[in-house]
C-alpha cells in the first residue's frame, strides 16, 4: 500500500512538474497608452477572456533535460473580441512544453478602436522573451510566434511589422528585437480586404470605415518581405469563417519573397479546431508542426 501511494505521489509530482507554469505582467511598470477597454476584464466559460486591459504572459518552460532552447509566443484567437485561452493557448503551450519548447501564452489587449495596441503587446512579448532568455534557458535566436484565427492575424502582423530593437530607450526590454525567428499560423485571418477577410475581426480591429491606408497596413499578405521569417500554415478547406484564400495568398507572398514556408490544407475541420481532438486527419497538424520544427533545426 505504501509503495502504491509513493507511486501516485511521484506521478502527481511529475505531472505538476511537466505542466509547471508562471504568469507575469507583460508591462510590470505599467501598461503604456490609454486603457481602451470599455469594461473590466471578464472571464467566461472558464477559459475565455474579454475586455483585457492588463496583458500577461503565461510561461510553460520544459524540463531541463528536454529543453531545446526554442520558445513560441502564442496568440489565441477570438475575432479581436475575445481570446480563447484554452485550445488556442494553454493547451498548445503544454504540447510544446512536452516537446522541449517553451510555450508562452500572450493574453493581449483588444483594440477597441486602437488597432496598434495588440501588435504593441505582441512585439513587447517577443522582446520580453529575449530579455529573459538566459534566465529561462532560451536561445534568443530561436524565438517564434504562433497564432490562431484572429490571433493568427496578430502573429502574421508581428512577423511583417518589426524592428531590431530601440537602442535609445531607457527600458532594456524595448532594446531587444521584436522580429520572430519563425511563425506558426492556424487558420489565420491575414487580410483586411473586404472581399475575403473575416469581417468581424476587421471591424473589431479597424472599425467600420477604415481608411485605405489602414486596410493596406494590416493586410499582411501585402507586407511580406525577404526578411519575413519562415512560416508554417495549417487550415481546413471547409473553413466557413475565414476563407482559405487568407492563408493561400500569404503563402504565395512568402514564396514570392523566397521565404521558406510550409502549408497544410485539410479537407475538413471547419474553423477553430485548435488543439481539440476529433479523430479526423486535421488532428495531425500538431505532429506536422513538430516535424517542421525539426526540419528547421529548432528542436532536435
Amino acid at each position: 500500500m505504501k509503495n502504491f501511494l509513493l507511486v501516485i505521489l511521484l506521478f502527481m509530482f511529475s505531472l505538476q512538474s511537466a505542466f509547471s507554469q508562471k504568469t507575469l505582467k507583460l508591462w510590470p511598470d505599467g501598461t503604456p497608452g490609454p486603457n481602451v477597454s470599455p469594461k473590466p476584464e471578464e472571464t467566461f466559460d472558464g477559459v475565455r477572456v474579454r475586455f483585457v486591459s492588463e496583458p500577461t504572459l503565461t510561461v510553460y518552460l520544459p524540463e531541463k533535460e528536454k529543453n531545446s532552447g526554442t520558445a513560441v509566443v502564442i496568440c489565441p484567437g477570438g475575432g479581436y473580441w475575445i481570446e480563447a485561452m484554452d485550445h488556442e493557448g494553454y493547451d498548445f503551450a503544454k504540447y510544446l512544453q512536452q516537446h522541449g519548447v517553451a510555450g508562452i501564452v500572450l493574453k493581449y489587449r483588444l483594440p477597441y478602436g486602437h488597432p496598434g495596441i495588440p501588435l504593441q503587446d505582441a512585439q513587447h512579448a517577443l522582446r520580453t522573451v529575449r530579455a529573459n532568455a538566459k534566465k529561462w534557458g532560451i536561445d534568443p535566436n530561436k524565438v517564434g510566434i504562433a497564432g490562431f484565427s484572429a490571433g493568427g492575424h496578430l502573429a502574421s502582423t508581428a512577423e511583417t511589422h518589426f524592428d531590431s530593437g530601440k537602442p535609445n530607450v531607457t527600458d532594456p526590454i524595448e532594446r531587444e528585437s521584436c522580429r520572430p525567428d519563425f511563425a506558426i499560423l492556424g487558420y489565420p485571418v491575414v487580410t483586411m480586404k473586404k472581399e475575403w477577410t473575416h469581417m468581424g475581426s476587421r471591424e473589431n480591429l479597424l472599425g467600420k470605415n477604415p481608411s485605405k491606408e489602414l486596410v493596406q497596413e494590416y493586410s499582411n499578405e501585402l507586407q511580406v518581405t525577404p526578411q519575413t521569417p519562415p512560416t508554417f500554415l495549417f487550415l481546413a478547406d471547409d473553413d466557413g469563417a475565414v476563407p482559405p484564400k487568407n492563408s493561400i495568398e500569404f503563402y504565395m507572398a512568402l514564396k514570392k519573397n523566397n521565404v521558406p514556408a510550409e502549408m497544410h490544407i485539410f479537407s475538413e475541420g471547419g474553423h477553430g479546431f485548435g488543439m481539440h481532438v476529433s479523430g479526423k486527419p486535421h488532428d495531425q497538424w500538431r505532429n506536422l508542426v513538430i516535424d517542421w520544427m525539426r526540419v528547421r533545426h529548432l528542436i532536435p
